[in-house]
């Protein structure tokens, strides 16, 4: 099976493609109309939300994403 591979765009949304579902809190499905790429917003601007409606464009939405390494997950 293929990962989803997910990309923080610069200035903008996160980019999703791969065979993947959203879920809403409830554990219901949204539908995507077969989409196997779509955005989801990180601006909170979207009228559209989760999805990305391109609004991050004129709200001077700005993130220059540059990889990192998090530190070693805690074991409890």
């Amino acid at each position: 099976m293929e990962k989803v591979k997910i990309t923080v765009m610069k200035n903008g949304s996160l980019k999703i493609d791969g065979d993947f579902e959203i879920k809403d809190p409830e554990g219901n499905n949204y539908g995507l109309g077969g989409r196997t790429i779509l955005s989801l917003c990180r601006c909170g601007q979207s009228v559209n939300k989760p999805f990305c409606d391109g609004s991050h464009k004129h709200h001077g939405f700005e993130h220059e994403p540059k990889a990192f390494d998090l530190p070693e997950k805690k074991v409890s």
